[in-house]
């Protein structure tokens, strides 16, 4: 069975994590299989959201126990050090390769989300928990150090204080814990449906405007100077103004009418 499965209707693109029996929990195999589910929707030109799901008890439990033993076994060096995928190696491409999606992504999370798949949910720009979701940076329990794209993540989210206390003691919180420092955004009783319904509501904007939303944002996030950030600003929206899509939603709006975005006329 494949690792992780990809569907895409409606201009959504639905990739669930497909290891049950394991919860989810990533060695080699997996990483590599989340990683080829991102990279293959980089080049979507019709994806106008993703949802990132797991399927079973969890979203993701962490890494599979299994893997720790092949690692201890291993060179370390030449594991985690090489740079395989631009500026990370394979096991944080896996958190890292949604972040470089053009178009927003939701992470629905219940169960377990701990380590390897706390960090996954951290790529995703929208993180939507079941009340009963457990989260955790879990790494400190084997020894180890969050390693897996969440020290470039997570401070976007929390606090240095909560970062810390997480990290140092591998602490499971739940949900409304995680909402309330930041690392989840909202709670619901179906977090897969919810997740569906707001990637259905932004289908339904502008594909440009959104694209051009999720740069400017992530430029905004990355140290520019004000005086960038503002230039980023009007550059985006002169890109914008007066374009297919922009002048769609406009005639849209006049006619009361949903945007059709096949209209490029």
């Amino acid at each position: 069975m494949p690792r992780v499965t990809t569907e895409i209707t409606d201009h959504i693109a639905h990739v669930r994590l497909s290891r049950p029996e394991k919860r989810n929990a990533v060695d080699p195999d997996m990483a590599h299989a989340i990683v080829e589910a991102g990279q293959a929707l980089l080049a979507a030109d019709d994806i106008r959201a993703v949802v990132l799901s797991g399927e079973g008890a969890s979203f993701c439990a962490g890494l599979d126990v299994m893997s720790f033993g092949a690692l201890a076994a291993g060179d370390p060096e030449s594991l985690v050090m090489p740079r395989t995928h631009g500026d990370a190696n394979l096991f944080q491409e896996v958190a890292l390769v949604w972040t470089r999606l053009p178009v927003p992504v939701i992470a629905s999370l219940h169960g377990a989300v701990f380590g390897a798949g706390f960090q996954l949910a951290l790529g995703a720009d929208i993180r939507i928990a079941a009340p009963d979701t457990e989260l955790a940076i879990m790494e400190m329990k084997w020894g180890l150090v969050p390693d897996m794209g969440g020290m470039a993540l997570v401070p976007r989210l929390a606090r240095d204080d909560v970062i810390r206390r997480l990290t140092y003691t591998a602490a499971r919180i739940p949900a409304d814990q995680a909402e309330r420092w930041g690392l989840v955004t909202e709670i619901a009783a179906d977090p897969l449906a919810a997740s569906r319904a707001l990637a259905t509501e932004i289908a339904g904007r502008s594909p440009s405007a959104i694209r051009a939303a999720k740069r400017l944002i992530t430029e905004a996030q990355s140290g520019l100077s004000t005086a960038e950030i503002l230039l980023a600003e009007s550059r985006a929206q002169t890109d914008l103004i007066g374009q297919p899509d922009q002048l769609e939603v406009i005639a849209a709006n006049m006619a009361g009418r949903a945007p059709d975005f096949s209209r490029k006329d």
